[in-house]
């Protein structure tokens, strides 16, 4: 009798209602002290669960990777989800030019200043606000290019 409305439950994702028939079913047992708690509690179970369609099997195990939670999703599906729901990823990128020959080493320099601060900022924190980045290598930008070349009158590095 209970177990359609569990299987409706876990193919919606209704927290609240799986949290009532949880409750209904199971009072002896822990209930899930968040919202949170009882959705990352549905991903997984939809992970493992055979009944569920292959898409929505799929965007729970996303869910759960992304939300720092294991997935249950058999090794055999995680290709296919992974083709469906790529990792997301950042990259920064830098590229210093000069035409002259004489410069060349400098923007060699500037460049690698610029991919050192990134490196320590990345090392620091998986997942930076991009401004502030961008602030840190422009002013690595700035600071390598007046150590190397002094100040300039009327030139803004």
């Amino acid at each position: 009798m209970h177990s359609a409305e569990f299987r409706r439950c876990l193919d919606t994702l209704d927290v609240e209602g799986i949290k009532r028939l949880w409750e209904h079913v199971s009072p002896h047992l822990p209930q899930p002290k968040s919202d949170h708690e009882a959705l990352a509690t549905l991903h997984m179970a939809r992970t493992s669960a055979e009944s569920i369609a292959h898409g929505k099997r799929f965007y729970s195990h996303r869910w759960l990777l992304d939300n720092n939670f294991p997935s249950s999703l058999p090794d055999r599906l995680k290709p296919s989800a992974e083709k469906m729901y790529p990792t997301p990823t950042q990259g920064v990128g830098i590229s210093v030019n000069s035409r002259s020959p004489l410069i060349k080493p400098v923007t060699k320099l500037v460049e690698k200043a610029m991919s050192d601060v990134v490196i320590d900022i990345y090392a620091d924190n998986s997942n930076p606000d991009p401004q502030i980045v961008r602030k840190h290598m422009m002013e690595a930008r700035k600071t390598t290019y007046q150590k190397l070349l002094g100040a300039i009158p009327g030139v803004n590095i």
